[in-house]
């Protein structure tokens, strides 16, 4: 637990930043965004985001839309971009090497985003220990890596690379040039993440055998795939290609070894995208020279110029190519800015490879919390701390309370720093002196994967509560219930106004009436009523800022109880 390490803001400073009209509390110690009251305080800096590597422009113009400054890649030096920045937030980077020193040199650094899969060039240990979050965006480079394997596998079989420089020269060397076909063969994919499957499916249509190993994957996952998954001995025993697609961690070191290489048959061909440190060089160079077989490459030491310690060995041998697509480039850029984003903003955790946050527990469900907890906060209408928090969380999702604990304090105040973990969520509402109860759910009322957040606030006649449940319908986040209002289901995301009032007819447009004389659209409504006590809450979905003086005319009119206004990002 880093509770020294805690950087909560000083509750007796108040921040804003200004955003299209819309005044938004950086900081909450006194009045929420939502309360439509501004803040007499400073302005807020802008948050700044180095990007410090050559990356597709929608990082940058993603992180802008929402309220980021960017320092994107510039011809100076790394470290001197690094050391001309000590106010960043956030970095982003591809292969740049993030050590201690590094992190060291950005003392305010909150998250770290590796554009990319492997993390092996960022100490996430050090990062941690300083309280930084370190991100990948998995699967976003991983299609651009699964066609440079077939891409490979085809120039090695048919002497691609060669045969055009013997061509170039004048020469007709067809005899020398004899190939071999893909189809038919027997491939053996070690390591099934998201470029081993997508090899897999990149290759079916050409009719091959396909064997895998990766212990961890089930053999029902497997099916589904098409592969048969075998043991590595196995797989080194029977394949006529070898395609590597694994992490370069301690365990995997050396991992293909003399021992394994003894066990291939004759011209097998070896394809490593993965990772330099997984194969053993001399073994492979031992083994080549006996066995005849094909070596691929484009992973090594270090990205940069310079004599390589393959080239003897090497059929192909690229320059780190695997992730260079345009398509991979933006897609890797896009993921890297809206995970910061989703971080910084609402305390989504899911893509954080150095702590604690366990398998299963998706992005969207922490969304939710987040969102949920926003929504109860803006109608509780008060700027103080809720004295407790009661959650349940059904179809499962009670084995993840402590984690989603995270998404929950940062949607009750902006003032806890979201790239913190589930501890330091309940060590922040400790200090707060607000309890929080993740209680014992009845599955038998089969809500599916949904949850509800109450927030209590105040005892005796001064006890008031405001309840929500939402869920994820159709990959949207919904909210299904505010209080006794049931059956909502509107997307909390964007500007919206909550209106209570006693049902009669004639309410609902003396709502629009209002809104229209402020020249207000209104995107979507809906307005579920209470019969219970007869009073209904209309929804109202609009599609520019609410002011507190809109609200006020509302209220002005007979009937109308309640109105709040939420802006929720």
């Amino acid at each position: 637990m880093r509770v020294s390490n805690l950087k909560f803001w000083n509750p007796s400073k108040c921040y804003r930043r200004t955003t299209n009209d819309v005044i938004e509390d950086a900081i909450v110690p006194s009045l929420p965004v939502e309360s439509g009251i501004p803040n007499r305080c400073p302005q807020l800096p802008m948050r700044k985001v180095l990007i410090p590597t050559k990356l597709n422009s929608i990082a940058a113009t993603v992180l802008e839309d929402n309220d980021f400054q960017v320092v994107p890649d510039t011809n100076a030096p790394f470290n001197d971009i690094v050391k001309a920045n000590p106010d960043a937030m956030a970095l982003i980077v591809r292969s740049e090497t993030i050590d201690a020193e590094i992190i060291d040199m950005l003392p305010i650094l909150k998250v770290i985003v590796r554009a990319g899969a492997g993390y092996d060039n960022i100490d996430i240990k050090h990062a941690r220990r300083k309280g930084i979050d370190v991100m990948n965006t998995p699967g976003a480079n991983s299609n651009a890596v699964a066609e440079e394997v077939v891409a490979m596998i085809l120039a090695a079989y048919r002497f691609i690379i060669p045969g055009d420089a013997s061509t170039r020269k004048g020469q007709w060397e067809k005899k020398r040039f004899l190939g071999r076909e893909l189809t038919l063969k027997t491939v053996g994919i070690v390591g099934l993440g998201n470029i081993g499957q997508l090899v897999a499916r990149r290759l079916a249509g050409f009719e091959n055998r396909l064997l895998a190993f990766d212990p961890v994957v089930s053999a029902r996952r497997a099916e589904e795939i098409g592969v048969e998954l075998c043991s590595l001995d196995s797989l080194f025993e029977q394949a006529d290609i070898i395609t590597l697609h694994v992490p370069a961690t301690e365990e995997t070191r050396n991992l293909v070894n003399a021992e394994l290489l003894g066990k291939t048959k004759p011209r097998v061909m070896i394809i490593n995208c993965a990772r330099d440190d997984i194969i053993d060089e001399d073994a492979l160079r031992a083994a080549k020279a006996e066995k005849q077989l094909l070596f691929c490459n484009d992973v090594y030491p270090h990205d940069a110029p310079g004599e390589k310690s393959v080239s003897d060995i090497a059929d192909v041998m690229l320059p780190h190519l695997g992730a260079n697509t345009e398509e991979s480039n933006y897609n890797a850029a896009r993921r890297a800015a809206e995970q910061l984003i989703a971080i910084i903003d609402r305390g989504v955790t899911t893509h954080v490879v150095n702590s604690s946050v366990p398998e299963g527990l998706d992005e969207s469900h922490m969304l939710l919390a987040y969102y949920l907890t926003r929504v109860a906060r803006g109608f509780l209408g008060t700027d103080e701390h809720p004295r407790r928090i009661e959650a349940s969380f059904y179809g499962g999702l009670d084995e993840f309370a402590e984690w989603l604990c995270a998404p929950i304090v940062r949607g009750l105040s902006a003032d806890f720093d979201p790239s913190f973990d589930s501890q330091d969520a309940a060590d922040y509402l400790k200090e707060k002196g607000v309890e929080f109860i993740s209680r014992k759910v009845d599955e038998t009322k089969y809500y599916g994967k949904s949850m509800t957040i109450d927030l209590l606030q105040g005892e005796g006649r001064n006890f008031t509560k405001v309840s929500v449940r939402g869920t994820i319908a159709e990959a949207n986040t919904m909210v299904s219930r505010i209080d006794d209002f049931d059956k909502l289901y509107f997307e909390p995301l964007g500007m919206s106004v909550l209106v209570v009032y006693q049902d009669q007819p004639g309410m609902l447009a003396k709502i629009t009436g209002v809104m229209a004389r402020h020249s207000i659209n209104i995107d979507d409504i809906r307005a579920p009523h209470d019969k219970l006590t007869g009073e209904s809450m209309a929804v109202l979905k609009v599609n520019k800022p609410v002011t507190q003086l809109v609200l006020d005319e509302i209220l002005a009119e007979s009937g109308f109880k309640k109105a709040t206004y939420l802006e929720i990002k």
